[in-house]
């Protein structure tokens, strides 16, 4: 699940902006060192630190990102993909294999965690002392591969909410929409189609 979470956290950090347009959360450096200061734990990044985020960690990520919102395009057939990057995905085999290098860039190994209180829960974490950047790109590739290849791929939608641009995980069989919000403008659009029928006949 907290490959889901992760993997799901960054394609959405492209969404709709509220004022029928996209926003990246992950426009500049800055709105990168807040995601990550968010995600530190799952980016196994929180005992020594986030890296820096700079311009070469920020190309990295959102090149991972397109990688990821392409695969999930490729999850959700036949349904259409997101409409933000609908017209410009990367070739499947193109964002494959970049997911693949990111998550190859550091070899990882099995390790039990037990904290006092706590059920033991099994890790891979980074063998040796990579830098920070390879752990947090390895480790955002490997949250998608578990997610591409696990079974919340099969619940994975792109919402079709007028003007909305994010993926989620369908929770249960009503669910069609990533929130409610979302499922409120969805019946606005469709009240206001009927009304504008009504009217033209």
């Amino acid at each position: 699940m907290e490959a889901t979470r992760l993997a799901l956290d960054l394609a959405v950090t492209i969404r709709h902006d509220g004022h029928g347009g996209v926003a990246d959360d992950l426009a500049d450096t800055a709105g990168l060192a807040t995601w990550v200061r968010d995600h530190a734990t799952a980016l196994d990044c929180a005992e020594d630190g986030p890296p820096t985020a700079d311009q070469a960690l920020l190309t990295a990520v959102r090149e991972l990102r397109a990688a990821v919102r392409s695969l999930f395009a490729r999850a959700v057939r036949p349904s259409p993909p997101s409409p933000a990057d609908a017209h410009r995905l990367l070739p499947e085999d193109q964002a494959l294999a970049r997911l693949n290098a990111a998550a190859a860039r550091v070899p990882t190994a099995p390790r039990l965690l037990w904290e006092p209180d706590a059920p033991p829960v099994l890790r891979d974490l980074p063998l040796g002392s990579p830098p920070a950047a390879d752990r947090l790109t390895a480790a955002l590739a490997r949250a998608a591969l578990a997610f591409l290849a696990g079974p919340d791929r099969e619940r994975l939608r792109a919402c079709p909410a007028p003007r909305c641009v994010r993926y989620f995980v369908k929770d249960h069989a009503r669910q069609e929409w990533c929130k409610p919000s979302c499922g409120n403008r969805a019946r606005v659009a469709r009240h206001h189609a009927r009304h504008h029928r009504a009217e033209g006949d």
